[in-house]
């Protein structure tokens, strides 16, 4: 459901992966260390610049946001169904109607960007409390900080999306990220990239709701401008103190998320993490990055940057090799 009340059409969705194929040559050894000292060179100074820049950074102004309200939630999984549907992600193992998968703890993974949880009430113990869980989309993201390749964006629309064409699996993002959400994609291990909700960033870049908002049947999930909807759940918690507790998380937990949370019960009996500071995590790691010797932070950035270039280098010749074939030559 979107702030004004509106359902939004429906997207169209298209595209396939490519496969890559083999060639004998690939990147010379000269072309290695020319690459490797650009791009060290480039990765270090962009890290600098970039963190300059993020000391003063509190989220792009007019930013959409999203808002879930867990006393509303009934457990339908329809967020889950239209998200799966949105991306071409593939069928889970148990249909959406199976209320089975609620008999345990399910994080997002490569498989579903986003799921839902049921926990116990312990004021009302008929009465569970179901929980959504995806990326938070931070305004001043601790994944991309930590990535050396720059994976991560920030987009004005509010969203935090990432290149799994640049990503080369270091996996620094999930050891960064204080709410635990960005998966490994296992299953792919020829191509390793991190994978997460990016809040249908299409649909954002278009003023359309994200696609589990828009399936929502209860009103659960909103979706406006993160201004409006803070407004909102701020009025919902004055309107019915005895409803909810007096604490609106995201709002400044890491320095502020764009989805934000409001709830009846207290948020450590849902499983969300204690003690996220209120200050951005790049605070308080910036005098320990400053600290760590450059090398351990400039190879990582220059690995990676090889590695796309190899990446690209073999996407072109296989592109090529079509375009011979298909001119019978």
């Amino acid at each position: 459901m979107s702030i004004n009340g509106k359902k939004d059409e429906k997207s169209r969705k298209g595209g396939g992966r490519e496969r890559l194929g083999n060639r004998d040559e690939g990147i010379t050894r000269r072309g290695f260390l020319t690459l490797g000292a650009a791009g060290g060179c480039a990765a270090i100074c962009t890290t600098v610049t970039s963190a300059a820049a993020q000391q003063s950074f509190a989220g792009w102004p007019g930013s959409f946001g999203m808002l879930t309200d867990f006393t509303k939630c009934v457990g339908c999984r329809s967020c889950e169904r239209a998200c799966n549907e949105e991306h071409g992600l593939p069928k889970p193992e148990k249909s959406f109607d199976d209320g089975s998968v609620f008999e345990e703890i399910r994080r997002p993974d490569n498989k579903a960007y986003t799921v839902v949880n049921r926990h116990e009430n312990e004021a009302d113990p008929e009465t569970p409390v179901f929980r959504k869980i995806q990326c938070n989309h931070c305004l001043e993201p601790a994944c991309a900080t930590a990535c050396p390749v720059h994976a991560y964006t920030k987009t004005p629309e509010g969203a935090v999306i990432y290149d799994k064409d640049v990503c080369f699996g270091c996996r620094y993002c999930m050891i960064a990220c204080p709410f635990y959400v960005p998966a490994y994609d296992y299953d792919s291990a020829f191509e390793p990239k991190i994978v997460k909700c990016v809040m249908c960033h299409d649909r954002l870049r278009e003023g359309r709701a994200p696609a589990c908002a828009e399936a929502c049947p209860m009103g659960a999930v909103t979706f406006g401008k993160r201004d409006e909807v803070l407004k909102l759940a701020r009025k919902r918690i004055q309107d019915k103190p005895d409803r909810y507790i007096q604490h609106i998380y995201g709002e400044q937990e890491a320095g502020g998320t764009s989805w934000l949370y409001i709830s009846g019960v207290p948020f450590e009996e849902l499983g969300f993490p204690e003690g996220v500071p209120k200050k951005p995590m790049i605070e308080l790691t910036r005098n320990y990055l400053d600290s760590v010797p450059m090398v351990f932070t400039a190879w990582p950035a220059i690995f990676g940057l090889v590695y796309g270039a190899m990446r690209k280098k073999k996407q072109e010749e296989h592109h090529e090799d079509g375009d011979v074939r298909k001119d019978g030559r």
